[in-house]
């Protein structure tokens, strides 16, 4: 089922985002976004003409940000079909933690002597925190995938950040298929809070350890669920 003008009216509010210098960049920015929302779920196919008129944009500049996208890993394109939000593989889940271990790993394990600036890190944390006392388990997802954005952002390095950007926005594309957001994402919010702590100790190695075994876990927790609802939408 393809989306239609009235489903993306949404699209719409994201307009004044574009200012004067429209570019297929910010256009899929805006999309990038939204499909890290889950606005548009997996599987999805994104209509030129309903998306288009809801930005303001002409067909040629939001192809440019398809094919941004496209090469990213976010959406696919489907001869004689269209462009569709990309379903992952299973393998794609193991492959995207791979890399989320070698680069979060990494970038502790360089941080140098400390202290560290932890001031964006302890506020993901506490947005984490604060969503689960609302039982807000999306919200919690997103506090996480902040948590993870702002650590690697502790190496200061700008295209570290470009790097788990785009993995960070994959992986969201398995969170939205999982139906127990709870199950999946409550269980690292003591362990983010860990994790900030040996760092704000000082305890480098340890946090590194922590991280490492958070991953691993997590790795093994989303494949098991994934593989089910995958096997199960075959």
């Amino acid at each position: 089922m393809g989306t239609t003008e009235s489903e993306v009216g949404g699209l719409a509010e994201d307009r004044p985002l574009l200012g004067r210098t429209s570019t297929a960049e910010r256009v899929a920015d805006i999309l990038r976004g939204r499909i890290a929302e889950g606005y548009f779920p997996p599987g999805e196919r994104l209509a030129e003409d309903a998306i288009g008129k809801a930005l303001g944009v002409s067909r040629n500049t939001l192809r440019e940000a398809f094919r941004l996208l496209t090469h990213e890993r976010l959406l696919v394109h489907e001869l004689n079909r269209g462009v569709f939000v990309r379903i992952l593989a299973v393998e794609d889940v193991e492959d995207i933690y791979r890399t989320r271990r070698l680069v979060e790993c990494a970038v502790v394990q360089g941080l140098g002597r400390p202290p560290y600036t932890l001031e964006t890190l302890d506020a993901a944390v506490a947005d984490g925190e604060r969503a689960a006392r609302r039982h807000d388990w999306k919200g919690v997802a997103t506090a996480n995938i902040h948590f993870h954005r702002e650590l690697v952002g502790l190496a200061g390095s700008a295209r570290t950040d470009e790097l788990m950007r785009g993995v960070l926005a994959e992986l969201r594309l398995a969170f939205h298929v999982v139906d127990d957001p709870k199950r999946l994402h409550q269980p690292y919010l003591i362990r983010n809070r860990e994790i900030l702590e040996a760092l704000r100790s000082g305890e480098r190695n340890g946090a590194v350890r922590l991280l490492a075994d958070y991953l691993d876990d997590s790795r093994r927790q989303l494949v098991e669920a994934y593989a089910g609802l995958v096997a199960a939408g075959d």
